[in-house]
């Protein structure tokens, strides 16, 4: 059992939509069935920084790209959400669309050696996709989790 105090803060005081009362005490169904469910702008914009879709306070992701089982402050699964392929591919449409403009705008200019272009671009072209790659899955994510898109273990195991 969660209390409502240990979610909303000091009883007697309104948070939100909620009036915390002494010594009421929910299960985390009831309180989930209590919070609405972010709209899919506000959820993409919430994965795409690395939060909970659905809270915005906790973690999306345990490491680089491995996403947790479970939101440290909502309890919300996302274990089953898969977003597969699509995050590299975003990952690179984005990459390329920035890289190869400054590329072809940089060499028009500037006329340096073979080596230092065969050594920066490949440089940067990684760094932003390293940058932008955790960011592609967090928005992925969200957006499967906001419009609730097949995308799910669940449903596959529902469907065997």
């Amino acid at each position: 059992m969660i209390s409502w105090q240990r979610i909303f803060g000091t009883p007697g005081v309104r948070r939100g939509k909620f009036t915390v009362s002494p010594g009421c005490h929910v299960s985390m169904p009831e309180i989930q069935r209590c919070q609405t469910r972010p709209g899919p702008g506000a959820a993409m914009w919430r994965g795409l920084r690395g939060f909970c879709p659905a809270c915005g306070n906790g973690k999306l992701f345990a490491a680089y790209l491995k996403q947790v089982d479970l939101c440290s402050a909502c309890h919300e699964p996302f274990g089953h959400v898969r977003s597969d392929d699509a995050a590299p591919w975003l990952t690179i449409l984005v990459v390329g669309h920035i890289t190869l403009p400054i590329v072809v705008s940089v060499e028009r200019y500037i006329h340096w050696p073979f080596w230092v272009s065969i050594t920066v671009w490949p440089v940067f072209a990684l760094g932003l996709t390293l940058a932008i790659l955790p960011r592609a899955k967090g928005l992925l994510l969200s957006a499967i989790w906001a419009t609730r898109a097949p995308g799910s273990e669940r449903e596959r195991e529902s469907l065997d």
